[in-house]
């Protein structure tokens, strides 16, 4: 019986040590090549990440053509999408695919977490209705936040225009120039640019990319500034003092914006004053002259 608990116990630690150096044979081969090839695992890794992320945009992307669309709304949100920067094709049905898919998540969520139990019928309609339309929300959120960047973005690209016209180069070079040179700092708009000057080479008139780029953004601002280039080439004045002047008007009525802002928190500040501060400060000053009160008639009665 020893003798038969012995060859157990002989083999199975050869049958450890075997497995022990078959794994760190592998690690220590894995170490190898990573040295070797510091980047192949990370090439790897961000291959595996994009065909998971092509596979999820193509399984959402089927589920567009569950609901009816015209092709004017269609027409609608592809400018918008373009507007938010988005101009892949893809774009249009992985928005449809969303508002399909987003609901049904939402449905799954509150069934998982047993919202669904105290409302059925008001949980499960808030739910198809939020995820109809949070992909709306969203689009509309991003086309906020990158006009709002290239608003900003405008004054520092209308001085590069600035000085790349005045040291010789013309309007589209000067415009090709500042698309590569800022793209870092302000890349949405100097992308609009770049489209700008994709344009232009493929032989359409200036005046019209230019107002293909003010159609695209829909910036007040970008408008004012097309509108002011249109003119300025419609009467042969200087490109350079036209863009001078829209710089200095595009910084001071950022200037004023901020005033503006500043002026507005002595009204904000009322309610959290009337509400919160105020309520605190009578407590604190009154509150002892209430309790004194409160005990000497108490006091009295008593006599």
């Amino acid at each position: 019986m020893v003798l038969i608990i012995l060859t157990f116990c002989a083999i199975f630690l050869l049958i450890a040590s075997g497995g022990l150096l078959l794994f760190y044979r592998e690690v220590m081969l894995r170490r190898l090549s990573e040295v070797i090839n510091p980047h192949k695992e990370q090439k790897t890794l961000r291959g595996a990440i994009q065909q998971t992320g092509s596979s999820l945009s193509g399984m959402v992307e089927h589920f567009e053509q569950m609901l009816p669309k015209s092709q004017a709304e269609v027409s609608i949100i592809r400018q918008r999408l373009i507007r938010a920067g988005y101009r892949n094709d893809s774009g249009v049905k992985f928005l449809y695919g969303s508002k399909v898919l987003v609901p049904v998540l939402l449905c799954g969520v509150a069934l998982v977490s047993g919202l669904a139990r105290f409302s059925p019928f008001f949980v499960y309609a808030s739910a198809l209705g939020l995820g109809f339309l949070a992909p709306d929300f969203w689009l509309g959120r991003c086309i906020t936040k990158r006009q709002k960047r290239m608003r900003l973005g405008l004054p520092d690209v209308l001085d590069l225009l600035v000085i790349c016209t005045e040291a010789g180069l013309s309007l589209d070079q000067a415009t090709s120039r500042t698309a590569k040179e800022l793209t870092k700092a302000h890349p949405d708009l100097c992308d609009e640019l770049g489209v700008v000057v994709l344009e232009q080479r493929a032989g359409r008139p200036r005046s019209e990319t230019w107002k293909h780029l003010a159609e695209r953004t829909d910036v007040d601002s970008i408008r004012s500034l097309v509108s002011m280039l249109v003119q300025a080439e419609q009467f042969g004045t200087s490109i350079a003092k036209t863009l001078r002047v829209q710089a200095d008007t595009l910084r001071s009525q950022r200037v004023q914006a901020v005033e503006e802002q500043a002026a507005k928190t002595s009204v904000k500040l009322v309610f959290p004053l009337v509400f919160f501060i105020f309520p605190a400060l009578f407590l604190v000053t009154l509150g002892p002259a209430v309790i004194l009160m409160m005990e000497s008639f108490k006091t009295l009665f008593n006599h």
